[in-house]
């Protein structure tokens, strides 16, 4: 008991190593990817002068980063002011642990399933920890001592919040389809055919609502930078910035693979190993969101708050009746 209990504890560790060693240079490069994507599209160079190709371009931000000074405003609540930051990052980093990466594989005559934890209510953990990441936004902009932070932050926690809901409406008729909570559960229901040949509607609403909770263009409200001066992370700097800076980043690299497992038939795949049917199925989203920033306009807020209740939410409750009538038929 005791050597299996050290066998399985070692080889959690590994994977969580590898996952987050994976996830944060993904996200690192995709920042090159979008500079670079944006520039073709605007008839412009992106980075090119820091190594071949501005490959360097990530290392020369980050010791940049490391070397500013970090300041904290004068009348700040210095905790909640120091902690906000890490609390997005950290999130959306704890619910990959929730996300198969591929089936199982064998080593020294053990099973290892590709994934840290798999639970029986693993998309409620998912739901509750993209709740706790409004936190960051909120804490982030009040403690600064800042109005314009604070407005960003009010405008933000609403957009957050509001668009959480029918994005967990849209999951419903998932959980139906799979008759389970699990994502590994989801994944293994989606062996013959992928979700979004059947619920498309529902793959709509969920990208839809998770470009609004990742603030990208056209939902990119907290920030407005003419108007707010950045918004609820005005007043950060340093490694402080970054780790917001890494978070919506990460959070792209999130919905991609959500896209991927609960629509996308996850690692299922022909010819080519499950981690990489992922890894290729999770790309796509991270490209969509860069195309839509250097394509769309940013809404007004009037128009993203109707988008959410008047549109978003009736068709994901019309989309999860139709679903069950279908089923019982």
């Amino acid at each position: 008991m005791g050597t299996d209990f050290l066998l399985g504890l070692i080889v959690l560790i590994i994977k969580s190593a590898v996952v987050l060693l994976v996830v944060l240079t993904l996200a690192a490069y995709l920042v090159l990817f979008e500079r670079k994507l944006l520039g073709r599209m605007q008839l412009r160079y992106g980075p090119n002068r820091v190594g071949p190709y501005g490959l360097f371009q990530l290392a020369a931000d980050g010791v940049k980063l490391l070397l500013k000074e970090d300041l904290v405003p004068d009348g700040a609540d210095k905790l909640l002011f120091l902690i906000a930051p890490g609390i997005l990052t950290f999130t959306t980093l704890t619910v990959f642990a929730l996300i198969p990466f591929g089936g199982e594989i064998h080593l020294f005559g053990h099973t290892v399933p590709l994934v840290i934890g798999d639970t029986d209510i693993g998309v409620l953990i998912f739901l509750a920890l993209s709740s706790i990441g409004v936190y960051s936004v909120a804490l982030g902009g009040w403690a600064s001592n800042n109005k314009f932070s604070l407005i960003g932050a009010v405008r933000g926690v609403a957009q957050m919040i509001s668009y959480e809901l029918p994005l967990s409406l849209s999951l419903v008729p998932i959980f139906m389809l799979a008759g389970s909570l699990s994502l590994v559960d989801i994944v293994d229901a989606q062996k013959g055919y992928p979700f979004i040949l059947v619920q498309p509607v529902a793959a709509l609403i969920f990208f839809i609502c998770g470009l609004a909770e990742s603030k990208r263009i056209p939902f990119d409200i907290p920030e407005g930078e003419n108007e707010l001066q950045a918004g609820f992370h005005t007043e950060y700097s340093g490694m402080r910035f970054a780790l917001f800076f890494l978070g919506e980043y990460i959070n792209m690299l999130l919905l991609g693979a959500l896209m991927a497992v609960f629509f996308l038939g996850g690692w299922h795949g022909p010819w080519l190993p499950g981690p990489v049917w992922l890894l290729l199925k999770t790309a796509i989203i991270p490209f969509l969101l860069v195309w839509t920033r250097g394509t769309l306009p940013r809404l007004r807020y009037d128009q993203l708050m109707h988008f959410c209740w008047k549109v978003l939410m009736p068709l994901a409750l019309v989309n999860i009746i139709i679903t069950g009538a279908v089923m019982a038929a």
